[in-house]
């Protein structure tokens, strides 16, 4: 298999001092706001706009990181791994943030008193999800790319057991809700939570790529 200069240059580096620490960061808030909503669904309705602005706060967050990771890749030559990997990783990072911050903001805008079992369960597996997303780019950042395969196939089986959730919920709202305002109001919940797993497929094929060209 052919190096390119980055494959090279990577050994010459002693540290990764710019884009590990951005990717880490954006992890651990991208944990804290699917924490934040995991709560929400489990809290009463009065306690769910804290966690509604939290949330809010920590998107803005994420993507001051990615637009700060982007700027610092157009500025240095010397990267970790390739220039489209990290461009990959962190804008796939920001998708899943995009839409659990989409799950809330339809929550809150649709009023959603009730919160069914199969919002939480997406919400959970979508926390589980980010969870290990955190730890295999800390095992990327440690050359451990055995652990970020395994964690890779366990963000890949949520997605699927997602897949199956979100078909079953929908089936459901359509043979049993009459109202048809609760029923696009519910769907679109449920769609976003959904995407958001998609995206944290996403974000694992981005590091699954990474691992086995590295290794």
């Amino acid at each position: 298999m052919g190096f390119s200069l980055n494959n090279i240059f990577q050994f010459l580096v002693p540290k990764d001092k710019k884009f590990f620490p951005l990717f880490e960061q954006a992890t651990a808030k991208l944990v804290t706001l699917t924490s934040n909503l995991n709560d929400a669904v489990n809290a009463p309705l009065e306690e769910r706009e804290m966690h509604f602005e939290q949330i809010v706060e920590l998107d803005a967050e994420i993507e001051k990181i990615t637009h700060k990771t982007l700027l610092e890749l157009s500025k240095n030559f010397l990267t970790p791994f390739d220039r489209e990997d990290i461009h990959s990783l962190i804008t796939s990072i920001d998708g899943v943030t995009d839409f659990m911050h989409d799950s809330a903001s339809r929550m809150k805008m649709y009023q959603i008193e009730k919160i069914t079992k199969p919002i939480k369960k997406l919400t959970e597996i979508n926390l589980e999800a980010t969870q290990l997303i955190a730890e295999c780019v800390h095992d990327l950042k440690g050359h451990r790319f055995e652990r970020v395969a395994v964690n890779c196939k366990k963000i890949n089986k949520l997605e699927s057991k997602a897949d199956v959730i979100f078909d079953k919920a929908i089936a459901k709202l359509f043979e049993n809700e009459t109202d048809a305002k609760k029923i696009i109001q519910y769907k679109e919940v449920l769609s976003a939570l959904e995407s958001a797993t998609d995206k944290c497929k996403s974000v694992s094929n981005v590091m699954e790529a990474i691992s086995v060209k590295y290794s």
